[in-house]
């Protein structure tokens, strides 16, 4: 079979939908994947539990019922949750010790975009490096007759209820304090998924694209976007609110707006989640991605924690937590992970957790992040088109051989009072520049500079 082989990316499965991805394609997906976990868990089709899920994308429930048929058709038996938040799909694999779990899904991206978050026995991901691949090469030979399959069977279950008690007790509800908070679904899952939840606690809620729509008609559901986080931003500022949370499409991942109408980074976001969840456990490890700020680590250690850099990346925060037993791990990009929530991203969590912690301290988000911002100096991710990355690379470490380098991710420098992270990009021409400066806003912006001039040259 014919299929497009820039539809497997490094972490899950995306295109458009139709134009990359169609009926076809995922019924070969859905049979594909189930020989990859198969092999993976070292058992035949016919003993596998798959959980199934799909988000509000209009095409997501036609594509859903291909992926199921062909995960059936291989002999293994669907646990279909049906519209779902993608962390719902990873507590029902985790929690009910499914061999694996398929989610449609295409996040954030526009509405013409479709796809599949894939995860193996403990709601760890698939990744490139291993399944996502396999399944590509599976469907490229054809998938190959293995003989006279045993049809597996499928049921429908709802795994709300379960969800939400098992997300409640992350906190003491007792704790939260009456707050206004606005709340930003960007007509995706958080509604449905986080609602029930909030509802509650205490908080007065400002709702904003709150019910699921497919159609998606203020755009694609990424609060990355600075246009996208306008509408939650002036609300709050209009509203007089004590704080705002934006999500992305499949709600996986929350955004926080202060007080003041201002993003909090996600890396000073990580540090007031360590913090919070340190003082519950104290002596635990947390990780953060490569681009972080030093207020991760610089928190984590007064906290008395543990703090260990990983690579950017679902698949390699989810099994690096499962291998240090790490409490939480944090992303700049948003992503949060939860030891206690199968070592998955929740976009749940991180919103009841940091209503808690304004709740037990007292104190506004905008004072939180103050003390970070008026410390540490961050560029943000700047994006540069490049013909040559490897070569950019090698450049960079020349110029600032007499720094301490390393290549966990990308090629990190780290001076005493800055440091900066070059990646290259899974999927384009890319090389994506994240820099700090332990000086001042102007030291960050003349060193960012440079470093621009340098791999734009």
């Amino acid at each position: 079979m014919q299929v497009d082989p820039g539809i497997f990316k490094a972490y899950d499965v995306r295109g458009i939908h139709g134009e990359q991805i169609d009926a076809g394609v995922a019924y070969a997906i859905g049979r594909a994947f189930a020989r990859v976990l198969s092999d993976l868990g070292g058992k035949p089709v016919a003993e596998l539990r798959v959980g199934l899920g799909h988000d509000m994308r209009l095409t997501a429930p036609s594509l859903t019922e291909r992926y199921r048929a062909g995960i059936v058709d291989e002999g293994a038996h669907v646990l279909d949750a049906g519209m779902v938040g993608t962390e719902m799909l990873y507590h029902l694999v985790g929690s009910r010790g499914l061999d694996g779990g398929l989610m449609c899904t295409a996040s954030h991206n526009p509405k013409e975009y479709t796809g599949a978050k894939l995860v193996r026995e403990g709601a760890i991901a698939l990744s490139g490096d291993q399944g996502i691949q396999d399944i590509r090469a599976l469907i490229e030979a054809g998938l190959p007759d293995l003989g006279p399959p045993t049809r597996g069977d499928a049921e429908d279950v709802d795994v709300s209820a379960e969800f939400h008690e098992a997300a409640l007790k992350f906190i003491d509800p007792a704790n939260v304090r009456p707050l206004k908070v606005v709340v930003d679904g960007g007509n995706g899952m958080a509604g449905p998924m986080v609602g029930p939840l909030l509802d509650r606690l205490p908080v007065e809620l400002v709702k904003l694209r709150w019910e699921p729509d497919g159609n998606m008609p203020d755009g694609e559901p990424n609060p990355l976007l600075e246009d996208n986080r306008k509408l939650v931003i002036d609300t709050v500022r209009e509203t007089g609110a004590d704080l705002g949370i934006a999500w992305d499409g499949d709600a996986d991942r929350c955004f926080f707006i202060d007080d003041g109408g201002s993003f909090v980074d996600g890396d000073f976001l990580t540090a007031i989640l360590a913090e919070h969840l340190l003082a519950k456990q104290p002596g635990a490890a947390v990780l953060y991605d490569v681009r972080a700020s030093r207020a991760v680590p610089d928190v984590v250690e007064r906290a008395g924690g543990s703090a260990h850099v990983n690579r950017v990346g679902h698949a390699f925060f989810k099994t690096r937590m499962r291998d240090e037993g790490a409490i939480f791990g944090g992303e700049v990009s948003g992503h949060y992970y939860f030891r206690d929530f199968y070592n998955a991203d929740s976009g749940t969590v991180p919103a009841l957790l940091v209503l808690e912690k304004l709740s037990v301290e007292g104190k506004r988000l905008s004072e939180l992040v103050g003390d970070f911002r008026s410390r540490y100096f961050i560029s943000g991710e700047i994006n540069s088109t490049v013909e040559d990355g490897p070569a950019k690379m090698r450049a960079i470490e020349e110029r600032f051989a007499d720094a301490r380098i390393d290549h966990l991710d990308g090629v990190s420098v780290d001076y005493d009072d800055w440091h900066f992270n070059v990646r290259p990009s899974n999927t384009e021409p890319l090389l994506r520049l994240n820099l700090e400066s332990l000086v001042s806003r102007e030291d960050m912006e003349r060193r960012r500079d440079e470093l621009l001039a340098l791999i734009r040259s």
